[in-house]
């Protein structure tokens, strides 16, 4: 059988998230579990974070397979509800809401008892630069205080556009959310995601919504996760299939991009973009074996690709890490030009899904 398979880590994910706890003391945890927990399959993770005070999805979908699998902690939708006709569903639910414009405020006014009586809070989302979602002040403002006056607890919302980096924005957004917090106060609050989790403390507020770091990758370029104190959730492994001695000037692989300087041992691994390995790089990537760095030579198929073991103890049926605690799916990222979030979240359904 192909050996292709995801393994998940439900000790590492535990470990991140009391790692979120350690550093965010005083506010609730929103987990995010959207897009299949970035990939690493909801199934496998929601039990692992059974310890959050709630969990973030995208979409209602989302938030009903959450149900489907048996948990039953507080849902919030981050986008909020898609049409009227969803709101029964997501009040039954005791699913949360984001509000983000005035047709989902109105559909919000509609159905005012139901989701009072359920306890639920309303999240209301301020666009404070980032130009995706949100009411701008000083409308968001009438917004909450209509809302407060109708009965409503709100949580005022954002979302940073540069939290992982030093842009000017940042503060521009910081001074906004607060002018428009302390507007409206009371209200509860909730501004920070990963990186700002770990950048700005004072604004942890009232809820954080800690995404990537959970899943043990780097909200930052210039940090590791080792430096983070997390630990990576997933690693993606293939085996080796073939083995070739090539000579110099041989070449490997589709349009023969790869020519070999000298002798060489190339290992063929059952992986590729069909398993959702990337292909594209445009820095030399790299695959681990008992640790050690094998650089991948040529281009990246389907279903296979070729790596360096020259001068390596290497085997039919070797295990190859491509990325995991040894090859760090930020590295693989950084090395195809994209960020370890895409890389998470594309994997196929083809390689074998496995946790402990």
């Amino acid at each position: 059988m192909r050996q292709a398979t995801v393994y998940i880590d439900r000790n590492a994910l535990q470990y991140n998230l009391n790692r979120v706890k350690q550093l965010a003391t005083n506010s609730k945890i929103v987990s995010m579990v959207k897009a299949n927990a970035y990939g690493h399959g909801i199934k496998d993770c929601l039990a692992a974070l059974n310890a959050s005070d709630a969990f973030g999805v995208a979409c209602l979908q989302e938030g009903l397979e959450i149900r489907e699998l048996g948990f039953q902690q507080p849902v919030t939708l981050i986008e909020g509800v898609f049409s009227e006709d969803e709101m029964p569903i997501a009040i039954k639910q005791k699913f949360e809401c984001v509000i983000h414009h005035q047709q989902q405020f109105e559909w919000l006014i509609k159905h005012k008892q139901a989701y009072i009586n359920q306890g639920l809070k309303v999240w209301v989302k301020l666009n404070s630069g980032m130009n995706r979602l949100g009411f701008k002040d000083p409308e968001i403002i009438e917004v909450i205080k209509t809302l407060k006056s109708e009965g409503f607890t709100c949580v005022l919302a954002m979302h940073f556009a540069n939290a992982d980096v030093d842009h000017p924005l940042n503060e521009q957004q910081k001074q906004q959310f607060l002018q428009v917090k302390q507007a409206c106060d009371p209200v509860l609050a909730s501004c920070c995601n990963s990186a700002a989790i770990y950048k700005w403390p004072e604004l942890h507020f009232d809820y954080v919504r800690p995404g990537i770091m959970l899943y043990g990758a780097s909200p930052f370029a210039d940090q590791t996760v080792h430096d983070l104190d997390l630990k990576p959730v997933m690693t993606f492994s293939a085996e080796v299939i073939a083995l070739n001695h090539i000579q110099t000037n041989e070449h490997v692989g589709y349009g023969s991009t790869f020519c070999a300087k000298q002798a060489m041992d190339i290992a063929i691994v059952s992986i590729g973009y069909g398993d959702g390995y990337p292909r594209a790089y445009i820095k030399q990537n790299y695959v681990a074996i008992d640790k050690q760095l094998c650089a991948v030579v040529g281009r990246v198929s389907m279903d296979m690709i070729a790596i360096d073991v020259t001068g390596m103890q290497v085997k039919l049926g070797t295990p190859v890490e491509l990325w995991g605690p040894h090859r760090l799916v930020d590295d693989v990222a950084d090395a195809n030009g994209t960020i370890g979030y895409e890389l998470l979240c594309r994997l196929s359904n083809r390689p074998t899904r496995k946790s402990a």
